[in-house]
């Protein structure tokens, strides 16, 4: 079963990659690793639920920002690489959640992600993480997600 195949299982459609907001590379490739820069939860062309958790957002709407910004950075990593098949393992993700003065609930935000990743590639999915809270995210962001992504450089 390829990744997509997976997907479509899931239910899940994987966007178009976003381009970049700033002056860097959505993703940059050092030997097996796919190193992706920081990605927001555009749907669209817009922010998905701009805002910070805790405040105006719940979790589960911290949830969904965090899904969808993965599914963002899968799809970049495919661009960079040519195939979701390629990925051998997810070794990192970085979450940042936008979060209101108390919000202590970011590791339940970004399990959005990590619980997607594990449905997407299974055991190659489970990945070390680091969960951030942040007083203010580009563009009203609720979250945004960084991956290290190791690759089989032979397919």
């Amino acid at each position: 079963m390829t990744i997509h195949d997976q997907l479509d299982r899931l239910g899940v459609t994987l966007p178009a990659a976003p381009r970049p907001v700033g002056s860097y590379v959505p993703a940059k490739q050092a030997g097996d690793l796919v190193f992706v820069s920081g990605v927001l939860p555009f749907q669209d062309g817009k922010i998905f639920r701009p805002g910070k958790l805790g405040g105006a957002l719940t979790v589960a709407d911290g949830v969904e920002a965090a899904k969808l910004a993965l599914l963002n950075a899968l799809a970049i990593v495919q661009q960079a690489v040519g195939s979701l098949d390629r990925i051998k393992s997810i070794v990192r993700m970085t979450g940042h959640v936008a979060s209101a003065e108390g919000f202590v609930e970011q590791p339940a935000v970004l399990n959005g992600a990590s619980d997607l990743l594990v449905d997407i590639f299974g055991d190659s999915g489970r990945h070390a993480r680091l969960a951030l809270g942040a007083a203010e995210l580009p563009l009203h962001a609720a979250v945004e997600l960084e991956l290290i992504v190791q690759i089989n450089p032979e397919l």
